[in-house]
């Protein structure tokens, strides 16, 4: 067979490891995901494609529950469904003892839909309509209370259905990380906590069932999490004091970082994330140093996302072309774009080939296949040269970019899920035009025309 072409490029030898063609890639071809080869899963389902490892979903939730259940005798993992609302991703989830966690009357149904008891969905957001409310009420869903219109609304529900809802608040609160994540929920510091609190108690109309907070995303520094679950306990144990009323659970939310890159990142991802033993001991020790009585302590929830199903998702695409760009630099159009990978807004992705390479690298942007200028999937990717019909594997995609997809000029691929023993299973169909026509009216004024 004939060798590509590639003409010669003067390039800038960067520092690290070096071979005798410059720069060394780290990447190595990624020609299988659990034992299925990447050019079988793209010819049987089409590219690109969407493929997440059940094996890897179940083996990081018990990494998890295993570091928070070995430091605090009371844990309660609750999967949060905006992160990856597919059933078959959240059932995974559940069959391994996860809660559900919701943040919109969409996903409150998904998570009845799926079999989880109401009383078990933790209803967030600060967008709960009277008919999200009167629903969760009549289920026995912990509703998290996020503003005091919310608070009064669900005062007056109370009276209305002779029911009394069972609640939480969310407290925002400094934690020494900044910008402050203050736009949810009731300041810790001002005293909004303590003011929400006292109007709960004193109306009693409702039940205070815990305090929630969510200091932020992504977050590198596991100490603030320490001092979020120290504040938290001191509310927890004032409401004792005072009320002579026992907190049942304590939320601390999510945000645990993964391994992928953040721009801009002086080093990468793999090298600084913490891992869940990081962010189980400065918790745990926070709320077990509280001074809480042995048999009063809180049932400790966590609502982490992002670092339970990351690692399992992967994006399988393929090369369209390449080309040079006016500055020399060298750019690959690939077939999916920033409408089904929104975190390469976020994330400097890994990507490998999904094929054998030579040791020949060039730094290389990469592209999308959408008519818009900001469809880059990576600005700059020290990669082999690939040329058309290669196939590439984005790694860590399994958090948001399922949700935050949209269809816009093209459609949304296809997502499989390859189980424990190795076999691929579609749990979402690619879309076509019928699917994005359902919903569509067309006036009967409309229908005709002549060009």
């Amino acid at each position: 067979m004939k060798k590509q072409y590639e003409r010669p490029v003067i390039s800038q030898l960067n520092t690290g490891v070096m071979n005798k063609f410059g720069t060394k890639t780290e990447f190595t071809p990624t020609s299988h995901i659990d034992d299925n080869a990447v050019k079988d899963l793209l010819k049987e389902y089409g590219s690109p494609l969407f493929v997440m490892s059940e094996r890897t979903i179940r083996s990081t939730y018990k990494q998890a529950v295993r570091a928070f259940k070995t430091r605090y005798p009371k844990v309660q993992f609750a999967w949060s469904y905006k992160t990856n609302y597919i059933n078959a991703v959240c059932n995974v989830f559940h069959q391994e003892g996860s809660w559900g966690e919701v943040v919109s009357r969409f996903e409150y149904e998904k998570a009845l839909n799926n079999g989880v008891p109401g009383n078990k969905i933790i209803f967030n957001g600060p967008d709960k309509t009277d008919d999200d409310l009167i629903t969760a009420i009549k289920n026995e869903s912990p509703i998290h209370i996020d503003h005091l219109d919310e608070l009064y609304r669900l005062n007056e529900l109370s009276e209305e259905l002779n029911i009394r809802p069972q609640v939480a608040i969310r407290v925002n609160m400094d934690t020494g990380v900044y910008p402050m994540w203050d736009r949810f929920g009731f300041n810790y510091e001002n005293g909004q906590a303590w003011d929400a609190i006292n109007k709960i108690m004193l109306a009693d109309k409702m039940d205070l069932r815990g305090l929630h907070c969510h200091i932020g995303t992504f977050m590198l520094a596991p100490s603030a999490y320490g001092i979020a679950a120290g504040k938290m306990s001191d509310l927890a144990i004032g409401i004792k004091q005072k009320y002579n009323k026992d907190i049942q659970y304590i939320d601390m939310g999510g945000g645990f970082a993964t391994k992928n890159t953040l721009k801009g990142s002086y080093l990468p991802g793999a090298d600084i994330c913490p891992s869940f033993d990081d962010y189980a001991e400065v918790i745990s020790t926070a709320i077990l140093n509280a001074g809480f009585k042995e048999n009063e302590l809180p049932l400790l929830i966590l609502e982490t996302g992002r670092a339970m199903v990351d690692d399992a998702g992967s994006l399988l695409g393929t090369v369209i072309s390449n080309k040079r760009l006016s500055d020399g630099r060298r750019a690959t159009i690939l077939d999916f774009g920033v409408n089904v990978l929104f975190t390469a807004f976020w994330y400097d992705h890994k990507i490998s080939p999904a094929q054998d390479f030579s040791h020949y690298t060039e730094n290389t942007v990469l592209y999308g296949p959408l008519c818009m200028n900001i469809d880059v999937v990576r600005e700059n990717i020290t990669l082999p040269p690939m040329k058309r019909d290669d196939q590439v594997v984005v790694h860590r995609v399994g958090a948001y970019n399922i949700t935050q997809s949209m269809q816009f000029i093209s459609l949304r691929p296809a997502i499989v899920m390859i189980d424990m023993e190795g076999k691929a299973h579609i749990i979402k169909q690619r879309e076509n035009r019928e699917t994005i026509e359902m919903n569509e009216v067309l006036p009967e004024y409309l229908k005709a025309f002549k060009l």
